[in-house]
């Protein structure tokens, strides 16, 4: 049996790059639409682990755990660039740009297909 796909514009390319992060429900099905790193990604709202309304999350950048010169731990910082998107109910964390857990790769968001056309940000449901 084949569904048929229809395209609806969420957001202009404009705003969406201001706010880096749109929540949106269309036709019933709720939907994070992100930009960072002028990539636009979207991802349905419900965190892998157990149904959380992750996109609602907050937005913060990836921790790391460097090393001195003397390969001792530096403590933890923040990567300049990656930025993980945080899951309210029980902190589980995604990148923004591959969905993906960064402890386990197995884990992950579901995407969702998107695009930009004219700076508007079109996603496919």
């Amino acid at each position: 049996m084949s569904t048929a796909h229809r395209d609806v514009v969420v957001a202009g390319l404009a705003d969406l790059r201001e706010r880096e992060r749109i929540v949106v429900e269309v036709d019933g099905l709720e939907l994070g639409v992100y930009f960072h790193a002028g990539e636009v990604r979207a991802w349905h709202n419900a965190c892998p682990h157990q149904g959380g309304p992750v996109c609602q999350g907050n937005l913060m950048p990836r921790t790391i755990q460097p090393l001195r010169e003397d390969r001792k731990n530096a403590g933890p910082a923040f990567h300049p660039a990656d930025r993980n998107i945080v899951c309210p109910w029980h902190g589980f964390e995604f990148d923004v740009l591959t969905g993906r857990h960064p402890a386990n790769p197995d884990v992950g968001l579901r995407p969702i297909p998107v695009r930009v056309e004219d700076d508007e940000v079109i996603v496919t449901i």
